[in-house]
């Protein structure tokens, strides 16, 4: 592939590797030529690698939302995603250094590689909003090697690593669907997120294909927190006590636990008067009574292979680019 970068840039072998490793002096025309031939054949991914092979710190950053009253290291979502990078940047020889970010602060990421905090970094929560984006073009402009997790930023080319949340989303309605739930609500996550749309997808994607309708009126916001989920209750239970619903699926096994105990205190039993489906398979949705329906997501897995696509040292060891991790449902006793 070398080979291939060196003649599309019009340059020696010798010189691909001094700008793909930083090393010597490389006039800054010549150095852009060799990047844009090396992304234009998909050899970046590798070369970046090799060029840690000189990194500075010895650092892998991970950028983490601050969500208040949430306690990140107990929530299952993050300690899998992070277990996962943890164990990959073990096992490259790299230390993990965690930067903690307020939902509305600062988005400087690009401060992080030129204070040479960091020789690369994964961003978790990230969000599709203007400020958001400026700071990931930055990162993508200037070089430094990043990797988006759950989250996509369609049309920007930046690195990800995902679920397919819409088939997953699908499958949990098409199971519904099966067992004879044709008003099926969606309580789902904000829309900022890129994961919240491809569950409203594939929510909508089954309905269709089963010739029914999405109706307005179905369709619950909640902000992925258990809170947001006991605070969708009052709605969906008014719904169901009018007869317009059979079942809800939640974007989440937290919303859909605190939905579950919202629907208590409104006289509803889940599993038996309203049919419940979560999301993420996570920990709680084992041992809540009655033990919930769920989508099991690879978290951890999406973390460990976010981390080698960005340090692993042999191409053997990156997983493919840009790709979407299975998910599955699994049946419990509230569908």
């Amino acid at each position: 592939m070398r080979k291939e970068v060196a003649k599309l840039a019009g340059v020696s072998e010798a010189t691909v590797s001094r700008v793909l490793n930083d090393v010597g002096p490389i006039k800054p025309e010549t150095r852009e030529r060799v990047l844009a031939a090396a992304q234009e054949l998909g050899y970046v991914p590798n070369a970046l690698a090799q060029r840690f092979a000189r990194r500075k710190s010895g650092n892998i950053g991970v950028i983490v939302p601050v969500v208040p009253k949430v306690h990140l290291f107990t929530t299952y979502y993050f300690a899998e995603i992070l277990s996962g990078i943890g164990d990959a940047a073990k096992r490259c020889d790299y230390d993990l250094l965690l930067i903690f970010r307020e939902m509305d602060g600062e988005r400087d990421y690009a401060k992080l590689f030129r204070t040479q905090k960091v020789d690369a970094c994964i961003v978790l929560g990230a969000q599709n909003v203007a400020e958001e984006r400026d700071a990931l073009r930055e990162l993508k402009t200037e070089g430094y090697p990043f990797c988006l997790v759950n989250q996509r930023f369609d049309g920007e080319g930046f690195m990800y690593v995902d679920a397919d949340h819409e088939a997953g989303s699908y499958e949990a309605v098409r199971h519904l669907l099966e067992r004879g739930y044709r008003d099926i609500a969606f309580l789902n996550g904000p829309g900022a997120y890129s994961n919240s749309e491809d569950r409203l997808a594939g929510y909508t994607r089954a309905l269709t294909e089963a010739g029914l309708p999405v109706r307005k009126e179905h369709l619950f916001e909640g902000n992925y927190s258990r809170k947001s989920g006991y605070e969708a209750a009052a709605g969906i239970a008014r719904l169901q006590q009018e007869g317009g619903i059979d079942a809800v699926f939640a974007a989440n096994d937290r919303m859909a636990i605190g939905l579950m105990d919202g629907l208590r205190e409104q006289g509803i039993e889940p599993g038996k008067q309203l049919a419940v489906v979560g999301y993420d398979d996570s920990d709680g949705s084992r041992i809540v009574s009655p033990r919930l329906s769920t989508v099991a997501v690879p978290f951890y897995e999406m973390g460990k292979a976010a981390a080698l696509r960005l340090l692993a040292p042999s191409a053997d060891d990156v997983p493919n680019e840009n790709h979407l991790l299975p998910v599955q449902f699994v049946h419990r006793e509230t569908s």
